[in-house]
């Protein structure tokens, strides 16, 4: 099957793949746009997978100030070399997640990062509000536990909706680079200021 240039445009100014990587996705998925989208995040995700276990001892750390100098973000970010931390991918990335920090306020990077008095303290108080309801045990923990997934989402940076592209999350993101710069990429740890917070 042929694939008109394009489709493969397309699905290259949308992904961010390489030209060969989207006319192979085009093909696979009989030149369907979404479905190759799809392909491409999949087999990004898979070797994102694959590099997720190497040491980050290289990176950047960055700062971003926001709306009139009342929003700061102090950004560590960590790949394994230094020559990928000097990508302009990489640095785009790091700026994107930093301002994306900036807009959202997320308190921690992922859930293993949410202290489990935290945790604890948040079921108890889902699961005094789902009592209130009058509803089984069995449905109450099951409204516990779909709540507790809409706090993670919520405070948990990379689970967040990213900001700029809401179809994927802040760790899609931060997998789609993996898979682009072919090295393991670890968010590492935040601070957001903003003036007159404590």
């Amino acid at each position: 099957m042929e694939i008109a240039v394009e489709k493969v445009k397309e699905l290259r100014e949308k992904t961010g793949a390489g030209i060969l990587d989207c006319r192979k996705a085009l093909k696979e998925c009989s030149g369907d746009i979404e479905k190759a989208i799809t392909y491409l995040r999949e087999k990004g995700m898979a070797s994102a997978h694959r590099k997720a276990g190497r040491t980050t001892k290289e990176g950047r750390v960055s700062a971003y100030i926001h709306a009139g100098g009342k929003i700061g973000v102090l950004l560590e970010v960590d790949c394994e070399t230094d020559f990928v931390a000097r990508t302009e991918d990489f640095q785009t990335l790091v700026k994107d997640v930093a301002m994306h920090i900036a807009a959202m306020s997320p308190q921690y990077v992922s859930r293993e990062d949410v202290p489990q008095d935290v945790v604890e303290a948040e079921k108890e108080i889902l699961r005094k509000q789902a009592e209130s309801s009058g509803k089984p045990a069995n449905v109450i923990e099951k409204i516990v536990e779909g709540r507790l997934e809409k706090f993670f989402k919520e405070a948990c940076l990379m689970e967040q909706e990213f900001v700029k592209n809401p179809e994927i999350t802040v760790e899609e993101l931060v997998k789609q680079t993996i898979a682009k710069l072919g090295e393991n990429i670890q968010v590492r740890r935040f601070a957001r200021f903003r003036v007159g917070e404590e």
